[in-house]
C-alpha cells in the first residue's frame, strides 16, 4: 500500500480528488488516503473466481469486484463487494446509482503480499459496524480464511472447514476447495 502525504484530508476532499480512480483503488480512512496494492496473480485468480461462484448461486445478492463503498466516513474498496440486488440504489431509468454509501453485506478481502494485515482487518470491522453481515479475509500464503460476523468470535477456517455464507447463496465451500483455484490446470 503507498500511503499519501501527511496532508489531512475530509471525506469530501478525497472524493474531489483527480487521482481517485487511479488503478489501483484508493482508500479514505480517518483523513488519511491510502493505495491498495496492485493485485497480482493469484489474488486475481481467486478473486475471478469468487466473483462466479457468489453471482451463479444467488439471485438475490451480485458480487462485484473493486467497488467502492463510502459510508461513516470512509471510503473502502473491497477486492468483492456482495450486495442484495434491492439494496443497490437505481436512478430514473432503472440502472444503478454509480455510487454506492453503504455496507457492502459481504465483503471480501485477499491479503496481497505487501498489504498491512491490520488495516484490511480494520475495513472489514468498520463495515460490521456499519450493516455489513459477514467479512471474509483470505490468506492464500497461509491457505486460510479469516470469518468475521457480528456478534461472534473471529473463526479461521483451514482445509475442509466449511465456510459460512449469507444464508440466501446456495453453495457449499470449503477453504481448502478456495485455494485448490490456485492449481493451475486443475479444475
Amino acid at each position: 500500500m503507498t500511503a499519501s502525504p501527511a496532508k489531512i484530508l475530509t471525506l469530501e476532499e478525497f472524493l474531489k480528488l483527480p487521482n481517485l480512480e487511479d488503478s489501483p483503488a484508493w482508500e479514505y480512512v480517518d483523513g488519511v488516503t491510502m493505495q491498495k496494492p496492485m493485485p497480482k496473480t493469484r489474488h486475481s485468480i481467486l478473486q475471478k473466481r469468487l466473483l462466479i461462484e457468489v453471482d451463479s448461486h444467488s439471485d438475490d445478492y451480485t458480487a462485484l469486484p473493486e467497488l467502492r463503498c463510502t459510508f461513516a466516513g470512509r471510503s473502502v474498496v473491497p477486492d468483492i463487494a456482495v450486495i442484495a440486488w434491492n439494496r443497490i440504489p437505481i436512478n430514473d431509468i432503472g440502472e444503478p446509482e454509480d455510487n454506492f454509501t453503504e455496507a457492502p453485506d459481504w465483503t471480501i478481502e485477499i491479503l496481497s503480499p505487501d498489504q498491512k494485515v491490520t488495516r484490511v482487518i480494520d475495513n472489514i470491522l468498520h463495515c460490521l459496524k456499519h450493516g455489513c453481515q459477514l467479512g471474509w479475509m483470505l490468506d492464500p500464503d497461509d491457505y486460510s480464511v479469516l470469518i468475521f460476523a457480528p456478534g461472534q468470535e473471529l473463526e479461521v477456517c483451514r482445509g475442509g472447514c466449511i465456510l459460512p455464507l449469507l444464508k440466501d447463496v446456495n453453495l457449499t465451500l470449503t477453504a481448502e476447495q478456495v485455494f485448490a483455484w490456485l492449481q493451475v490446470g486443475k479444475r
